[in-house]
């Protein structure tokens, strides 16, 4: 399967260039999968303490206005995540779009910082608690949203489940991009699964870009940049079954269940 993960600015000025060049890669690369960053495209309206009515509304259109785009991207499979409400709920969801079946929510973020810069849990309500397993054509997919990705608990139950990738759509800081890239690597390990994850960007460094692409033994196989904001691999999925049975993850299998 061939996967794409990016880094993109949400500024209208360099949005377009860079849309429009994800656009060209991923449709030269014959991609089948693309992982977007968290809330592509949208004002990062968490880095502001209060909440207000009118810039919800107006990430929610700008959020609709990148669904209706995400076909330029000519995939198969686009994952990402977009402010939704539910039943009275502001949430952060996770989203699957296919160019068969079109949109599909998947599970919303249930993880929530709130501190400086970073203030998620006055801007949404919490999702959901259950780490689901979904699909994108051949492939099973676990969607860890950002903050998510330190939810550890949740890599044991993906090799349980066999599931193949592990998705974090993320808008973290340039200043933390090793620890995000540590723990990209714990996932896959752990996991047994492939560790994808795309980040926002800014000139702030408030995001600071870095997605990968890591195999299940660890092997960072992609990491983009400013010089490379794009990075496409073909992975094969096999590899991903094949670690449910190697060192360590057969070590906390239950007795019997190993291959």
């Amino acid at each position: 399967m061939r996967v794409t993960v990016c880094e993109l600015p949400h500024e209208t000025t360099v949005l377009a260039s860079a849309w429009a060049a994800l656009c060209e890669h991923a449709r030269a690369q014959a991609s089948e999968l693309v992982l977007l960053p968290e809330f592509a495209m949208v004002e990062p309206v968490w880095e502001s303490e209060g909440f207000t009515a009118d810039r919800w509304r107006a990430i929610e259109v700008r959020a609709e206005e990148l669904l209706r785009r995400l076909p330029e991207l000519d995939a198969k499979f686009v994952v990402g995540t977009r402010p939704a409400r539910a039943n009275g709920h502001r949430l952060n969801q996770g989203y699957l779009w296919s160019s068969a079946a079109g949109l599909q929510p998947l599970r919303s973020k249930y993880y929530l910082p709130e501190e400086p810069g970073t203030w998620e849990a006055t801007w949404f309500q919490r999702g959901d608690p259950d780490f689901s397993v979904f699909h994108a054509g051949p492939a099973s997919f676990g969607l860890n949203i950002c903050t998510e990705l330190w939810a550890l608990e949740t890599f044991a139950a993906y090799a349980a489940l066999g599931v193949e990738l592990l998705l974090s759509p993320r808008a973290t800081a340039s200043a933390t991009t090793t620890k995000w890239l540590a723990v990209g690597v714990v996932a896959a390990v752990r996991s047994g699964a492939f560790s994808l994850s795309s980040n926002r960007v800014d000139a702030t460094g408030a995001a600071g870009g870095g997605g990968w692409i890591i195999d299940p033994a660890g092997e960072v196989l992609a990491v983009t940049s400013a010089a490379e904001p794009f990075a496409t691999r073909e992975i094969d999925l096999a590899k991903a079954a094949k670690a449910r049975n190697t060192y360590p993850r057969y070590v906390f299998a239950e007795p019997g269940l190993r291959a």
